[in-house]
């Protein structure tokens, strides 16, 4: 068998259709073997499952509520769905069924799984990602787990009825991208980094160039001057990998109005710092911290990972003079996700402090009856220090949303399959 016929969403099709008529007629000539047409059926899509697709995890994949697929061990295979994980009754046979599936998916990617490259990350042809571990490195046997692709485009509007931000800091937000400021959205895995990155780009007007740079390509960005870029990994050889530093500086020539990085996590971080203060304004990214205080530490670690010999101060004021906000997400127990914070970094101090302001915060007060977080999206009373700047460009900025008297009540825990306020997969981001 063809395994480049299974990237084919028709030519699969066609290859499952025909395999379940043969087997069909096969089962016809058994006789009694198996009664009842529903058993026979069912049988058949087994087997063809098994043959053809990802055997237990098939119906998985086809769901679109199911966001991620984590396989364990052969009889350990949980679904996030909704925002929650939930441990499924599915099962592989063997050890060596789930080899053969793994193999199955990274085959056609041109990747392979073995003793001597015993560990795989992978992006499947439409979009999601996948990461496949096996022994010696695991312990129980073949591990697996694949980031659904969410195939939904979500807007502002729809992270506000959601509960993940107030009107207010949705109108705020979008006025900061108009204007150019530049942003960094934080928060752990799965708080819903990425589906909140894609929605804030929709605000860049329509005849700018915006070009993308991902380790794996999740951004779907509206607009049609939009340039995605991908990086790739070393190739069975080892060789031909590009990383997001290269795709960077690469970038950089490309003559882009802005730039989005889908996830800072390397050297490319100092790259990035020196480009937002040299002229690319506008620029979006997302990065791993716990707290909005907590993304300065994570960018001073990754200025250093690309073996520069700067001082701690000379980091830090690139760090206060690139960035302008900070936008926290965090995953409730819920399953919901909500913008926390959003925080101005206002410049450094004389003991090379980085200076925050926090315009709007999310305050849990509680948990509702049906387990949902509870709480106050509330301004802090003190609007941002480039306040005046916004008005002198000719944005028309409501002073009053600013103020605590203009909190709103989030009730809602959100219900979906991916990022569950935002629904869409998140890098893992």
């Amino acid at each position: 068998m063809d395994l480049q016929t299974l990237n084919d969403p028709q030519k699969a099709k066609q290859l499952r259709e025909q395999t379940a008529q043969v087997t069909l007629e096969l089962l016809a000539e058994e006789g009694g073997f198996v009664a009842g047409r529903e058993q026979r059926l069912q049988l058949v899509k087994e087997i063809v499952d098994d043959a053809l697709g990802l055997g237990p995890l098939e119906d998985f994949m086809a769901d679109p509520e199911i966001s991620d697929i984590l396989v364990n061990a052969k009889d350990q295979v949980y679904i996030e769905k909704r925002g929650k994980l939930f441990l499924t009754g599915r099962k592989f046979l063997s050890n060596e069924q789930l080899l053969t599936v793994i193999e199955r998916i990274v085959a056609p990617l041109g990747r392979r799984i073995d003793e001597s490259t015993p560990m795989v990350d992978a992006r499947l042809p439409d979009g999601s990602r996948v990461n496949a571990i096996i022994p010696p490195l695991s312990i129980k046997g073949p591990m697996l787990s694949i980031r659904k692709f969410s195939r939904e485009r979500y807007t502002m509007e729809d992270l506000i009825a959601f509960g993940t931000l107030s009107r207010a800091m949705a109108e705020f937000l979008d006025i900061c991208v108009k204007a150019r400021k530049n942003i960094i959205v934080s928060g752990g895995t799965g708080s819903g980094k990425t589906t909140v990155l894609n929605v804030l780009s929709s605000p860049v007007p329509k005849d700018e160039r915006i070009i993308t740079i991902e380790d794996a390509a999740e951004l779907r960005l509206d607009q049609e001057h939009w340039i995605p870029l991908e990086s790739r990994q070393a190739n069975v050889e080892g060789k031909g990998a590009i990383t997001i530093r290269q795709l960077f500086r690469n970038t950089l020539r490309m003559r882009p109005d802005r730039i989005i990085i889908g996830e800072c996590r390397g050297e490319e971080t100092l790259d990035m710092l020196q480009a937002m203060n040299t002229g690319h304004d506008g620029s979006l990214t997302t990065l791993h911290a716990n707290s909005p205080q907590d993304v300065i530490a994570r960018l001073d670690s990754l200025v250093l990972m690309g073996n520069v010999d700067l001082p701690v101060r000379a980091i830090r004021e690139q760090i206060a003079s690139a960035i302008h906000l900070i936008v926290h997400t965090a995953r409730f127990t819920d399953g919901s996700r909500k913008i926390t914070h959003i925080t101005e970094v206002t410049g450094m101090d004389e003991r090379a402090d980085i200076l925050f302001r926090n315009l709007f915060v999310f305050h849990q007060q509680g948990v509702g009856p049906k387990g949902e977080a509870v709480g106050l999206f509330k301004p802090t009373g003190q609007p941002p220090t480039f306040l005046e700047e916004l008005k002198a460009k000719g944005f028309s900025v409501d002073e009053s949303v600013f103020s605590p008297k203009s909190e709103v009540r989030s009730p809602k825990s959100s219900v979906d399959g991916g990022d569950p306020e935002p629904h869409a997969p998140d890098s893992g981001s």
